[in-house]
């Protein structure tokens, strides 16, 4: 085994001894243990990568090419750890603007699951939600006492609109029509989800778009509109 090795081993044990001994403290050398470790961390992956540069034979020019470009790779890794949260509300908006209805942003508030929607190209707010599995582009009608679905999500979802019996009267955009009454083992938005809830089947024809009604807003602890952005709390 090499002396270089060797060196490097040591290096990682007297590290884990010093943050065994500083665990309840918090700090090591002046460093919290965290910053700490990472420090370390980033010293045995630069004398990994510095030896095996200097072990490869290559001249100074080459080496400090490759060392440059290994050491963009950590920063960039770094960087995105660092980030995360950041690039993946990047990864959402851009989502949404392709998907419409799709969640902007998923997070959490008090400890409760957040979801955040943004208004669609008709001025609704559109929501991407998954009824049974089956994803369901709808509309938010606060409007609407229950879910409504359309008999072709309804059909996606595993209800055969075909063997219903439409005898609940309900009022949509086009006027009043028959709707089944049916139980959806799972309704998902986002990271809030809600089971076994009520929800209605529009005869086929009488609905073009779903509808996510008050019985799954209200079960939420609240919601609120700022501007073009409706937030949903769990």
């Amino acid at each position: 085994m090499s002396r270089t090795l060797w060196i490097i081993l040591a290096v990682i044990g007297v590290a884990a001894i010093l943050l065994m001994i500083n665990h309840e403290s918090g700090t090591t050398l002046g460093f919290l243990n965290e910053d700490f470790a990472g420090l370390i961390w980033l010293g045995v992956l630069a004398a990994v990568i510095g030896a095996g540069l200097l072990r490869s034979g290559h001249r100074f020019g080459e080496m400090a090419r490759s060392f440059g470009l290994w050491a963009l790779i950590v920063l960039a890794l770094v960087a995105g750890y660092q980030y995360r949260y950041e690039l993946q509300d990047f990864g959402n908006r851009v989502t949404a603007g392709l998907i419409p209805g799709s969640p902007l942003m998923l997070g959490t508030e008090d400890g409760r699951a957040t979801v955040a929607l943004d208004k669609g190209r008709g001025g609704h707010f559109e929501v991407r939600m998954a009824i049974n599995g089956a994803p369901v582009q709808a509309i938010v009608d606060t409007g609407a006492t229950t879910t409504v679905l359309s008999a072709e999500d309804a059909r996606a979802a595993g209800f055969d609109p075909q063997s219903l019996n439409y005898t609940v009267r309900v009022s949509t955009a086009n006027g009043t029509a028959s709707a089944a009454a049916v139980r959806a083992d799972e309704i998902v938005v986002g990271n809030i989800s809600r089971r076994n809830m009520p929800v209605l089947v529009a005869a086929p024809g009488a609905l073009r778009q779903s509808l996510l009604g008050m019985n799954f807003i209200g079960s939420l602890s609240g919601f609120d509109v700022r501007g073009d952005r409706m937030v949903l709390r769990d």
